[in-house]
């Protein structure tokens, strides 16, 4: 750290309050690199420069070049500050969930006729208080499984409205006809509710019992096919409700936390606890660069604010601060002193370790070919990067452009980040499609003041470069710009810098490695974009490719036309009736091309 930085920090340390609150610390661009609370702001601000640090906290702090500090009258609200500012500002040193995507759940609805189906980022639905949820589920494929078991044993709803006549499902004897019901018999609704809580509670055997019937009265009939179906049946049900190896035999529903950290890097194991049996588990490993408690309870909130469930209770070690965890969710959170439920912290914290200890060598290889990356990337373009956002194109035949945008910070990808273009219907070249989208993107960036990148890198040699510094400059931003060059070979050569000289790159090097991984996501986001919209054949995805038609107007053109025929057949005077008139002109034009 330089003497006018840690002079200017010091000053402003001597004047930080010992109150709780969050801090943020900030990169020579002014930019919050990373988010944190504290009981006492003075001395946790502190620990990070009057103390020595290593590894990859020493990284953080050799990024530091300013603080800032928001004072809170409790440390529950210096939590959900931190919280509020990490979702704000994404910086780059606090932790990354791996993706977004939550865990299953099995929901049984609390409805005149039930149904029961797989869902998912529960905390996003409403008015579903009192449907009951089972899970998380780990094991996806089986939890799929299951619920087809139940739906084809039990005769539940299977539409999402009730239609006019009775179904396919009826005459097969797996619905009760609930379209043409006039007599509820809610005796034997609630005794099958039952009978699926207590099957998805743990208790197997009255589905198993049926199942097992059924596959030798089906075996005895000689009808073997319909005996296997039966036996895969069975064995779904084992593999989603097979008890594991830890049963508490009391009733116990909660999720454990269990960790284990070396050298910077934190593995946490989560156990799914039901019904007093382990009912399933989740891991994560990632780098972590302030406290590491901080950092657990930090993943902590993450992982139920992804989706999942909060349960009514969570178990942790000790060193976690499990009274503001719990008045941060309202539930009940607990430190097991001993006991089985001690030893089932102690195996997820093993576990913790197994899993890292495994998976060590790997990451730490992964880290030092990073870095080794970055600092030949810096000795090239003769500056530090640290953000890269990159675009690649895709299109038929010239026509239904799209485009992707990729995320990287520090040569690791930042999906949250990733964006999709939908390309003017009248662009007709890769050059027009770029400057298009370089200019939404950035003009954006501008207006919205939101985060720069260090880097922009464009699939081409000098003249996407060019048009790209075109598009930059008359924006007034200054952000540099690199293309990747391709040989005769169809193989990245060459970087092509922003004053349109030609950089070697070494192809045994980590930076062509990671070079050529960044080129392979975008292309691979782009084609997976262009792929999905192609692959559904429907008129309601091509009409997403129109500027200016959003899910409104494209509702009423499905509802009024329903066909690309219909649609092209009908007149200017038609369409307007339903669009203004530059939308209709981008959709006349627009079904030309199709």
């Amino acid at each position: 750290m330089k003497d006018e930085i840690k002079k200017h920090i010091k000053e402003k340390l001597s004047l930080v309050p010992e109150r709780p609150g969050s801090y943020q610390m900030k990169n020579s661009d002014g930019i919050i690199i990373y988010v944190g609370k504290a009981k006492n702001l003075k001395r946790r601000l502190s620990s990070y420069f009057n103390r020595t640090v290593t590894g990859k906290t020493l990284m953080l702090v050799n990024d530091i070049v300013d603080f800032e500090y928001i004072v809170t009258n409790t440390e529950l609200e210096s939590l959900i500050l931190e919280i509020t500012l990490i979702k704000k500002y994404d910086p780059k040193y606090n932790i990354l969930l791996k993706d977004d995507k939550s865990y299953p759940y099995i929901e049984l609805t609390d409805e005149l006729y039930p149904t029961l189906k797989i869902v998912r980022n529960l905390n996003r639905k409403k008015n579903r208080s009192k449907n009951k949820f089972f899970g998380p589920y780990p094991n996806v494929s089986a939890a799929r499984k299951t619920v087809d078991v139940i739906n084809r044993v039990y005769p539940l709803r299977k539409c999402n409205h009730l239609g006019k006549e009775l179904c396919l499902y009826y005459h097969i004897g797996e619905c009760l006809g609930y379209c043409k019901m006039e007599n509820i018999d809610h005796d034997k609704l609630n005794k099958m509710k039952q009978e699926i809580i207590s099957f998805l509670n743990g208790n197997k055997e009255i589905i198993a019992k049926r199942l097992e019937e059924d596959m030798l009265k089906a075996s005895e009939q000689m009808n073997y096919e319909k005996a296997l179906e039966l036996k895969n049946m069975l064995d779904d049900i084992n593999i989603t409700l097979a008890k594991q190896r830890i049963d508490l035999n009391r009733n116990y529903n909660f999720d454990l936390f269990g960790y284990y950290c070396d050298k910077n890097y934190l593995s946490i194991q989560v156990f799914f606890v039901r019904e007093g049996i382990l009912f399933g588990h989740h891991s994560d490993i990632f780098t972590y660069y302030g406290d590491v408690s901080e950092s657990v309870l930090e993943y902590i909130i993450k992982y139920y604010e992804k989706g999942n469930i909060v349960p009514k209770e969570i178990v942790v070690s000790e060193d976690i601060d499990s009274e503001i965890l719990s008045s941060y969710f309202n539930t009940k959170v607990t430190i097991p002193k001993k006991g089985d439920i001690k030893n089932l912290l102690d195996l997820s914290c093993s576990n913790a370790k197994t899993v890292l200890d495994e998976k060590m060598v790997t990451l730490k290889r992964n880290d030092d070919a990073r870095l080794e990356a970055l600092d030949d990337l810096e000795k090239a373009l003769g500056f530090r990067v640290h953000r890269i956002e990159t675009f690649d194109n895709s299109h038929l035949f010239g026509t239904f452009y799209v485009a992707g945008m990729v995320v990287f910070d520090d040569f690791l990808p930042n999906k949250n980040l990733y964006r999709k273009f939908k390309i003017s219907v009248d662009v007709k070249d890769d050059l027009s499609a770029m400057k298009e989208v370089i200019y939404r993107r950035y003009f954006r960036v501008l207006m919205d003041n939101e985060t720069k990148p260090d880097l922009i890198i464009v699939d081409g040699g000098e003249l996407q470069v060019s048009v790209a510094k075109e598009i930059i400059d008359s924006l007034g931003l200054d952000i540099k710009i690199i293309g990747l060059k391709k040989n005769d070979k169809h193989r990245t050569s060459s970087i092509i810098n922003s004053d349109l000289s030609e950089i070697e790159v070494d192809s045994k090097s980590n930076l062509f490695l990671f070079l050529t991984r960044i080129q392979d996501e975008v292309h691979n986001y782009a084609i997976s974009y262009h792929r999905n919209i192609k692959a559904k054949g429907m008129l309601s995805s091509l009409l997403d490719m129109v500027e200016g038609i959003g899910n409104v107007r494209k509702k009423e053109l499905l509802k009024k036309y329903g066909s690309i025929k219909k649609m092209k057949d009908a007149s200017r005077e038609e369409l307007e009736s339903l669009l203004s008139k530059n939308v209709a002109d981008n959709l006349i034009e627009y079904l030309k091309n199709i």
